[in-house]
């Protein structure tokens, strides 16, 4: 068990690796060519990936919050911390990727439709969270702060998700009660990829709080040092 717990994270990195090769093959190769948009609808694989690490980061950002005013412990905010840092990436990617699709699809590189117009609010508030962090120097007062903030954030996390079916909307809509708006290749080829973004979000934060959980011991080994050269 502890070789097996040693060697994950490399594991999972070269299934994620592997995952990605696979991903674009089906991408470029093995996916049909959609009828209507052509081939920058292959953009759309990409999109709804990043789109769910973005929320799902978030939603450890929630959890890790709450977590961490419960008990105090500097392991949850570590979490916190990484999950927000993978968030902001793949919200911005999301963004990006969404305006190269909408350009030559609805021939406007941007447009305030709902779902658009709250993934917008979603990075603002990532953002806005990182700089709250690096603003606060006392860990205690700014773990809390980015609790609360993350906590209050990630109410629209789930507005981004419902946006379409709340309100009129030019957004294509994927994710129905009766399944997927998708079929036959296309339907396998998302599913390959949603399942690569989720392995290579997993790997992320995993080497994310390793590296934050290294900061924090050598912080903390140089404020010991720091006392017992005052003493």
């Amino acid at each position: 068990m502890d070789g097996l717990k040693t060697n994950l994270p490399r594991i999972l990195t070269v299934a994620c690796g592997l995952g990605m090769i696979l991903s674009l093959y089906m991408v470029f190769e093995y996916a049909p060519t959609e009828q209507t948009m052509g081939d920058v609808q292959r953009i759309f694989y990409f999109h709804v990936s990043s789109a769910w690490v973005g929320l799902a980061a978030f939603s450890v950002v929630f959890v890790a919050s709450i977590g961490y005013l419960r008990s105090q412990k500097r392991s949850w905010d570590r979490l916190a911390l990484s999950a927000a840092e993978i968030a902001a990436v793949f919200i911005t990617m999301t963004l990006v990727t969404g305006s190269l699709w909408a350009k030559p699809t609805w021939n406007t590189w941007w447009t305030w439709d709902p779902r658009l117009t709250t993934a917008a609010i979603l990075w603002v508030i990532s953002i806005v969270y990182l700089m709250l962090r690096s603003a606060i120097e006392d860990p205690v007062q700014r773990g809390r702060l980015a609790a609360v903030f993350g906590i209050i954030g990630f109410i629209d996390v789930p507005i981004v998700f419902m946006a379409v079916r709340w309100w009129r909307t030019i957004h294509p809509v994927i994710f129905h009660s009766e399944g997927f708006d998708l079929s036959g290749r296309m339907l396998t080829t998302f599913m390959v990829c949603l399942a690569t973004f989720t392995l290579l979000f997993i790997v992320l934060l995993l080497q994310r709080y390793k590296l934050e959980t290294f900061k924090f011991d050598v912080n903390q080994l140089r404020r010991r040092l720091e006392e017992k050269e005052i003493l």
